[in-house]
């Protein structure tokens, strides 16, 4: 037996309006309980087990949501805010019901993958600072990003508050010279996820980042066809993934 929630919460957090449109509703007969009209929108349910109708169709609860989102930049990563628009008001009314929260910040001119979800467990696997979970970015990079750069941040840079990085991973992708210089296309893995930490490594040698993108989290890759500002639902496999990858299975 799953957990029992009110036959009106059902209803509205899967999207079928405010409580007392659903109390309207249950009151024409519009819903019904195990092929029965329900008579009490407070009626206590087992949402796994007890089969709920509206208007004959069959009304599908679940409990937690994963979404990928290819975030777009002038957006911020947080649930509200009274000044900017955040992730959460990208989502349509249903997924925004689901309460679901940025797993992680990415700054607010940063694009690529972000994941949001309402599963806390998972979230605080993939944030704790202990994990080391990878994350891979691609950035153009104002300057000559070289083999020095790469031994630096292969053995850790210090940032700006005298933080010592970790180790990371620098692939140098292309360069592009023109009357302002050198331009470095790069990719760049890194284990934490410091304020500004990819912007500030490369401030730490003498370099500024000027496009920046998230392209992986872990086992888990933006999917290529997503435009930005455009999300979908994780696959099963891309969730049983992320769960093993976290040793949650």
């Amino acid at each position: 037996m799953g957990k029992k929630m009110r036959l009106d919460k059902l209803l509205a957090h899967t999207g079928y309006g405010t409580r007392s449109e659903i109390k309207k509703l249950v009151k024409q007969g519009k819903v019904t309980v195990a092929g029965k009209a329900a008579k009490d929108s407070g009626l206590l349910i087992d949402p796994e087990v007890d089969e709920v109708a509206f208007d004959g169709e069959r009304v599908m609860y679940r409990e937690v949501i994963y979404l990928m989102m290819n975030k777009p930049p002038g957006v911020i990563s947080a649930t509200e805010d009274r000044r900017e628009r955040t992730v959460i008001d990208l989502l349509e009314a249903a997924d925004q019901l689901m309460e679901p929260f940025p797993v992680g910040r990415l700054d607010k001119d940063t694009v690529g993958l972000l994941l949001l979800t309402n599963d806390g467990q998972l979230a605080h696997e993939l944030l704790s600072p202990r994990k080391h979970v990878p994350k891979t970015y691609e950035a153009i990079v104002q300057g000559d990003v070289g083999e020095e750069d790469q031994a630096s941040f292969k053995v850790g840079v210090t940032l700006d508050d005298g933080y010592l990085t970790m180790p990371s991973d620098l692939k140098i992708l292309k360069k592009d010279s023109n009357e302002g210089g050198v331009t470095s296309v790069i990719s760049l893995t890194i284990m934490e996820g410091k304020f500004h930490q990819v912007k500030r490594m490369f401030e730490a040698v003498g370099k500024k980042v000027v496009y920046l993108k998230r392209v992986s989290m872990g086992p888990l890759e933006l999917d290529a066809d997503l435009e930005e500002g455009t999300y979908r639902e994780l696959t099963d496999e891309e969730v049983a993934m992320l769960r093993a990858h976290r040793g949650l299975e």
